[in-house]
């Protein structure tokens, strides 16, 4: 596999190889990058938010992706963009061994994930970070919809029309325990409603938030995180 800097790939409309997921850096993810790493794989680099983050720290990234239009702007801030099918796991040319391995709302679009996950482990050095973001099907708000019997598909979100799997913390983490990771710290991020009152107590409201995701991280994480280790 080639990396690439600028390609462009032809996908079916409302694949994920169409489409172009700009986003900002997703902050629960840089925040478990350790700060001596000095090589960064971001599995599913999208346009490169949480590359541009990380690069802006000296960090230097590698990133995947099945889209061409990602891979040009995300190459602005990656040392290499490999273009290719997270489905066949990672692609056999690679950098590595990397220091952490980042994995933003990647999973939930692999129908397999296994094969990727055991790549992951074997350009992961010993002791370095694997650190996981999902969305949360059962998020509160998304609960909502459900009982009221609303499972409508959506181009973004936790409904996106090109997530193939859903998960718990439980499940995600068995799932990481069999391809031979250690889970260190696994939680919840999100909200709860709590309306005009952040306006009038946001300082207040931030540690509600943190407080009743550590005790409920499935009804309240709008997205679930997992940090591992090898």
């Amino acid at each position: 596999m080639e990396a690439l800097s600028g390609a462009v790939v032809a996908g079916h409309k409302g694949t994920v190889a169409d489409r172009n997921y700009q986003s900002d850096y997703n902050p629960e993810i840089v925040r478990w990058v350790p700060d001596d790493a000095a090589t960064i794989l971001d599995v599913g680099c999208g346009a490169g938010g949480n590359a541009a983050f990380l690069a802006r720290r000296g960090v230097v990234v590698d990133g995947v992706t099945l889209s061409g239009a990602e891979a040009d702007q995300a190459g602005t801030w990656c040392r290499r963009v490999y273009l290719h099918d997270l489905e066949q796991g990672l692609p056999a040319e690679h950098g590595g061994p990397y220091d952490a391995i980042i994995c933003s709302h990647v999973l939930e679009h692999i129908c397999f994930p296994q094969q990727l996950l055991g790549d992951i482990r074997s350009r992961l050095r010993s002791g370095g970070r694997l650190v996981i973001a999902v969305p949360n099907l059962f998020y509160f708000r998304n609960r909502i919809n459900l009982l009221m019997g609303r499972f409508e598909y959506e181009q973004g979100g936790i409904m996106d029309d090109t997530h193939f799997r859903w998960y718990t913390l439980p499940t995600l983490n068995r799932l990481l325990a069999t391809q031979g990771f250690r889970v260190l710290h696994s939680y919840g991020a999100g909200n709860i409603p709590l309306g005009p009152i952040r306006k009038l107590a946001p300082s207040l409201c931030r540690n509600a938030d943190l407080a009743a995701c550590r005790a409920i991280p499935g009804l309240f994480g709008a997205q679930l995180l997992t940090v591992a280790t090898v």
